[in-house]
């Protein structure tokens, strides 16, 4: 036990290390830098604005309010957003295969899942969560929720496992690419898709698509139950916890990856 928890401090402290090497160097290139954050921030502003003209129309989305879907939109963009900067090394794994630099961090004495992750830390990110924060707190100031102590831990257990769904996602398209040397396009759709379609609550797409987000790719989990329990459609506490359920489809992911790296061959470059 003590043997694991010297590991997990020491893996942690390396992990902080490769975080700041890389925050160092985008600093190097301050203007690039700023303009990469805004413009996440503005395209991520077109989907609200998407969102707004839409609710000019219509009042309601299957009975859901415009406040109602900027609380879901907002919160699946800080999820997506937190996942991509901390997992940006295996969404670019594909890179790393094709030129043999992940031959270089299998003979490296540490996890090759930890040297991925610090690989690639992408800050500039922070101008979608920018975006996400404040759609959130317009949504809060104008939803008809009674804030208390459980439904701040139900946010702050969405974003959790909202983030451990799409950092799996991220996975298994690094993982693919053991195979094929290349990332698969069609990974997009569970990664970039679901941050499109997951701005409106996912029950309004019908019971197989939520049946689908809910035993196949846990999207479910950490938008719509714990949504429905934030806008007072349910009261059953159980969605308060949901979310910290799709944390283990971290499990298959990593089974999928350490499966991909036993089947490993070098590219040869």
């Amino acid at each position: 036990m003590v043997i694991r928890m010297e590991r997990l401090k020491h893996g942690l402290k390396l992990y902080c290390h490769y975080v700041s090497i890389s925050i160092k160097s985008m600093m190097q290139y301050k203007t690039s830098f700023f303009l990469t954050a805004l413009g996440q921030f503005l395209v991520s502003f077109n989907v609200f604005l998407g969102i707004h003209f839409m609710f000019l129309r219509f009042h309601t989305v299957n009975g859901f309010t415009y406040s109602e879907v900027l609380l879901c939109f907002s919160i699946v963009l800080l999820e997506f957003s937190v996942a991509e900067m901390i997992a940006r090394g295996f969404d670019t794994f594909s890179q790393m295969v094709r030129t043999g630099s992940f031959d270089t961090i299998l003979v490296r004495p540490r996890n090759e899942i930890l040297q991925v992750l610090g690989s690639k830390f992408e800050l500039t990110r922070i101008g979608r969560m920018l975006q996400a924060t404040i759609v959130f707190l317009y949504a809060v100031l104008h939803c008809n929720v009674g804030w208390n102590f459980a439904k701040v831990m139900t946010v702050i257990f969405m974003i959790v496992g909202g983030t451990a769904v799409f950092s799996g996602l991220f996975t298994v398209y690094a993982a693919f690419c053991f195979f094929t040397l290349d990332g698969l396009e069609f990974m997009n759709v569970f990664t970039d898709g679901a941050r499109e379609f997951g701005k409106y609550p996912i029950g309004i797409y019908g019971k197989k698509m939520l049946l689908f987000t809910t035993f196949v790719i846990p999207y479910a989990l950490v938008q719509y139950y714990p949504l429905l329990y934030l806008t007072n459609r349910t009261d059953d506490v159980i969605n308060i916890l949901i979310p910290l359920c799709a944390v283990f489809f971290l499990i298959p992911c990593y089974a999928f990856w350490k499966f991909g790296v036993r089947h490993y061959k070098s590219s040869g470059s």
